[in-house]
């Protein structure tokens, strides 16, 4: 697959061509999800800024945008109604309940759409399932702080709080590495030269993509990162 110039064109923050393909479209590629239940840290300021500023952007592109943090939406008929899910900022264990992990595995392996966004690394560890929507789980980081991201055309400069994995991503068959942060620009990174913190693949019938970009609310104010979480999302739909 021909992921690079895709990712470049979504993470730059131009707008890429849409498409509805595969069994993913024919759910519904018109109507996400997004679920910001928290049971550990909750990132407040930055929920609120990221349900606003993703459902703006991507009614742009003819999206439908629900938000919610009742675990009793995930359930086969609701969860039918929906191209993808967004687990926004969610954190802890057990953010849905037994019945609730089932329908979102079996909506999965049907083709539907997972994103993950920031500390939705921070969630649901005793979920084998959700190991393999996420791949790498949170692990530590240092404080927040200015660094370079690079895979992109030109590297990226941002400030936020850059993720250390319990495992590197890029050792899971599959998995396209969409951004590193590198670990000279800043203090206090545990991974070493090889740093993802965005990462997509296509597994278990559907589609998912994680960042671990986004801690601070302001990120909400920069379009590039906007279109990087929207453009994830649109991907995840089938749209992309």
């Amino acid at each position: 697959m021909l992921w690079t110039m895709r990712w470049v064109v979504i993470l730059v923050g131009l707008t890429a061509t849409s498409a509805a393909c595969g069994d993913n479209a024919s759910r519904s590629s018109e109507r996400v999800l997004v679920y910001t239940r928290t049971l550990g840290y909750r990132h407040e300021d930055s929920i609120a800024a990221g349900q606003v500023t993703l459902a703006s952007r991507l009614t742009q592109d003819g999206i439908e945008v629900e938000a919610t943090e009742d675990p009793l939406r995930f359930r086969a008929p609701e969860l039918a109604r929906f191209g993808a899910v967004v687990f926004l900022y969610t954190s802890g264990n057990d953010v849905l309940d037994a019945d609730g992990k089932l329908a979102l595995e079996a909506y999965v392996r049907g083709g539907g759409g997972w994103a993950g966004v920031h500390s939705a690394s921070d969630t649901e560890y005793e979920w084998p399932f959700y190991g393999e929507l996420v791949v790498a789980y949170f692990l530590s980081h240092p404080g927040i702080q200015p660094a370079t991201v690079r895979g992109l055309e030109s590297p990226w400069q941002a400030t936020d709080e850059w993720y250390d994995f319990r495992a590197n991503p890029r050792a899971t068959s599959g998995v396209e590495i969409l951004l590193t942060v590198d670990e000279s620009t800043y203090t206090g990174g545990l991974m070493g030269a090889d740093h993802p913190i965005a990462w997509a693949h296509e597994r278990a019938g559907g589609r998912a993509f994680y960042t671990a970009l986004g801690h601070v609310a302001t990120r909400w104010d920069e379009p590039a990162f906007v279109e990087h979480v929207s453009g994830g999302v649109r991907w995840a739909l089938g749209r992309d």
